[in-house]
């Protein structure tokens, strides 16, 4: 069970991409027709929004191939962004059964992924830590703390703060310790440590504790010296913003951010809400929606802007 597994060790944040398996750079290309080209012309028009016709074009991959393991894994992200979860989880089903040795992770954090558009953490933790045991099991112990990081940021949006923290604190504990981790890299992980500690204290209206993490966060940010990480800290001084009740502060600083992320667009959205700005807020909802990729962050972000559009609350 959940919690007897949560006992192990947990950490900081990972924005893993979970996007369907692509063929790398200097392999082949597949034959045109085929039903690995299929594939690849199907993700294309899932990336671009043009679900339905990806689907029908994964559908005849499927029909020529039954067993793909790449058709499979495709569709069950399509299906997702659409909505249609309980389909969705039959591929991914057959995605893990077929799936290669090297890609069997890929595959259950898909499954995760998928229980995570669809609200139930419990799910997807089961999958999570298939590969969070594994990763274990080969010593990767960096590996094993970026699964620990994809569920506990599962558990967040999810709003069970209990867990996340159990499993963010696992993840920094699980990796902390490797005998030949850099000083640079353990000054990043304790950034993402102090970042999910703010986040966390934010959500539960401690304004104070917060912002002395977020304080922790930049210090350890400035010594790892890594410019490709700068971009999520005003992604975290916006999120502490939006959530302690400073929404034009969030506007402020959340527009600094990554302006492809779901979950920037989302809180922006929200932040634009809160203000009173319902066109904007409208704007940046619609954003959500442009951007077709399977992970964590768009399985809070897209049900979300959904909703809103909807006129849900």
């Amino acid at each position: 069970m959940l919690r007897s597994i949560v006992r192990t060790a947990c950490v900081p944040f990972l924005l893993a991409a979970l996007v369907c398996a692509q063929q790398s750079a200097s392999a082949p290309a597949p034959a045109p027709g085929s039903s690995a080209d299929l594939v690849q012309q199907g993700q294309k028009l899932s990336r671009d929004g043009k679900l339905d016709d990806a689907l029908a074009l994964y559908s005849k991959a499927l029909d020529k191939s039954p067993d793909l393991y790449e058709a499979h894994l495709a569709m069950g992200a399509a299906l997702d962004l659409k909505g249609d979860y309980t389909e969705a989880h039959e591929h991914f089903t057959k995605a893990i059964a077929g799936a290669p040795a090297d890609s069997n992770g890929q595959a259950l954090r898909a499954m995760a992924v998928s229980y995570a558009f669809e609200g139930n953490t419990f799910k997807a933790a089961e999958f999570e830590m298939q590969v969070f045991n594994a990763r274990l099991a080969k010593s990767d112990s960096v590996g094993a703390a970026e699964i620990c990081n994809e569920l506990a940021r599962i558990y967040l949006d999810a709003n069970d703060l209990d867990h996340a923290y159990k499993w963010y604190k696992m993840g920094y504990n699980t990796v902390i310790h490797k005998p030949d981790l850099t000083d640079a890299d353990k000054h990043l992980w304790m950034f993402r440590w102090e970042s999910a500690q703010a986040r966390i204290a934010a959500r539960r209206g401690n304004a104070d504790a917060a912002k002395q993490h977020v304080a922790a966060a930049k210090t350890a940010l400035d010594s790892a010296n890594n410019p490709e990480q700068m971009k999520f800290y005003p992604y975290l001084t916006g999120y502490v913003a939006f959530y302690t009740g400073e929404a034009r502060t969030a506007i402020e600083e959340l527009q600094k951010a990554d302006q492809h992320d779901p979950m920037v667009l989302a809180l922006l959205g929200e932040a634009y809400e809160k203000s009173e700005n319902k066109a904007q807020a409208k704007a940046y909802y619609q954003k959500v929606l442009e951007v077709n990729i399977h992970n964590p962050t768009n399985a809070y972000a897209r049900p979300l802007a959904k909703k809103k559009l909807s006129g849900g609350a």
